[in-house]
């Protein structure tokens, strides 16, 4: 029983919108013949679809919701709305400031001004003659930086090198070095090193050597039999 009072319940309803509808759409049919015999000539003058669509609201729509809806399109911004979302909220809103929006250049510049910073920015350098041609661009150049953000989102999960962490485990487990430590018998001495000191007699370095000035021998073959300037062995 209660099934059936709802469905009549919905049933009166629809009735009532069908039935305001058609009382709607008889006054608006009315107010056109009228307008067109009045104003057009009864339709020899050609009328415009934005002139016809300026008058309609004026007649239809009460005038503190035309002015809500101009002032909802003056501040309007992408925010976090996507390209497509953000260009369907500007088309409904442009329908009613058909006095801004006088041309398709406006309506482009509008339209790009009002994106998002990172998409501004790339479409400013453009020359945008239509809404449809910045519609076109902004979309490109969103889906570029979508899926440049994508990458670099999966580039920062990707896994630490293997070589990387094999070099942390030799750090853990690499055992601990000895300090070296040298004592004085591992001191090289200055013999070793090939020091040669300087002899007191003559003031020469000629190593283990006995001084030819303390021996008086030949420098040349090492006789004691004479001097180097009568050794045989320079003649």
């Amino acid at each position: 029983m209660q099934g059936l009072v709802q469905a009549m319940q919905t049933q009166a309803h629809t009735q009532a919108t069908l039935q305001a509808q058609l009382e709607a759409q008889e006054r608006a049919d009315v107010w056109w013949a009228s307008l067109l015999h009045t104003r057009f000539e009864d339709g020899a003058i050609e009328v415009a679809r934005d002139e016809f669509v300026r008058l309609f609201r004026a007649k239809f729509i009460l005038e503190h919701i035309q002015d809500r809806m101009e002032q909802e399109f003056l501040s309007l911004t992408q925010g976090p709305m996507t390209v497509l979302e953000y260009e369907a909220r500007f088309a409904e809103l442009s329908k009613y400031t058909p006095h801004i929006m006088t041309d398709e250049r406006r309506k482009a510049k509008k339209f790009v001004m009002c994106l998002k910073p990172s998409l501004r920015t790339r479409l400013l350098a453009f020359d945008h003659r239509t809404l449809d041609e910045a519609l076109s661009v902004a979309c490109r150049q969103e889906g570029e930086m979508q899926q440049y953000l994508e990458e670099k989102k999966a580039s920062q999960k990707r896994p630490v090198a293997t070589f990387q962490r094999e070099d942390k485990k030799k750090a853990v487990y690499q055992a601990p070095q000895r300090p070296v430590t040298t004592s004085s018998a591992q001191v090289p001495s200055q013999r070793s090193l090939g020091v040669k000191k300087e002899c007191p007699h003559c003031g020469k370095t000629h190593g283990g050597r006995e001084c030819w000035m303390v021996v008086g021998k030949c420098l040349k073959c090492w006789s004691s039999d004479h001097k180097i300037k009568d050794c045989p062995r320079l003649q």
